[in-house]
């Protein structure tokens, strides 16, 4: 019963979100800021979930500050986990299907958003160079799923070096966030689901990093994400023992 009634509140804020997203964008279509507020209107459905969402920020943190945000993608829970934390004037890559999603894909779109055709490696090319260009002229930060694909329990994903090669070109830092398992953890007839972690951690600089390293950056910062996950599904499975 009670995951009926989960499914059919979700649903219909879903629509409502949606719907109202739309109209609303209508007078100032692409405007990268709509894309933060709307997607914490989605992260806040963690609620209708029973998750508990703990959120962590470095030392020093300020919003806004213009970079490449790199996350894991684990599944279509990322909705009200990752979403949650999408900072101001930033934007997110997705994948061209996206935008055939009743509602939610043009919502996607007319938020400001990117789409990439992955199966097209020009096109796929193009969205790098429009990356970059974006970042140094509109002082907008992007975000990145850099597995390329959501990973569905199977763990930290080998990730795919675009996401790094923009950043060296446009001369931003990566800035990595982690969030702890959510794998088999939701169950829509369980009341509470318990804690989920996400975690923004500093800032990895790609000044001292050529284009020709940009393998190099991408092997660090996985080094560094699969760390702290590790420690994450750790504390989290100790807090809820």
């Amino acid at each position: 019963m009670l995951a009926i009634v989960r499914i059919i509140l979700v649903t219909f804020c879903s629509i409502l979100i949606c719907i109202f997203g739309l109209l609303y964008c209508l007078f100032t279509p692409r405007n990268p800021r709509h894309v933060s507020t709307f997607s914490r209107w989605f992260g806040r459905m963690s609620y209708l979930f029973g998750v508990r969402l703990e959120v962590r920020y470095p030392e020093g943190f300020t919003h806004g500050k213009t970079c490449i945000y790199i996350a894991n993608h684990q599944n279509n829970y990322d909705m009200i986990t990752a979403s949650y934390v999408v900072q101001p004037r930033t934007i997110t890559v997705g994948k061209k299907s996206l935008l055939w999603i009743p509602l939610f894909g043009p919502l996607y779109w007319i938020t400001g958003n990117l789409l990439i055709d992955r199966n097209n490696n020009i096109r796929a090319h193009e969205t790098l160079t429009k990356i970059v260009n974006i970042i140094k002229n509109q002082n907008i930060s992007i975000w990145i799923f850099p597995e390329g694909t959501r990973s569905r329990g199977r763990g930290l994903l080998p990730f795919k070096t675009g996401a790094f090669y923009a950043a060296i070109a446009a001369g931003v830092p990566i800035s990595p966030i982690c969030i702890s398992n959510t794998s088999n953890k939701i169950k829509l007839n369980r009341w509470s689901n318990g804690l989920v972690i996400i975690e923004i951690l500093t800032p990895i600089e790609t000044s001292s990093y050529n284009l020709k390293e940009a393998h190099n950056l991408r092997k660090e910062c996985q080094k560094i994400m699969q760390k702290k996950l590790d420690k994450l599904n750790a504390e989290v499975t100790q807090l809820e023992s």
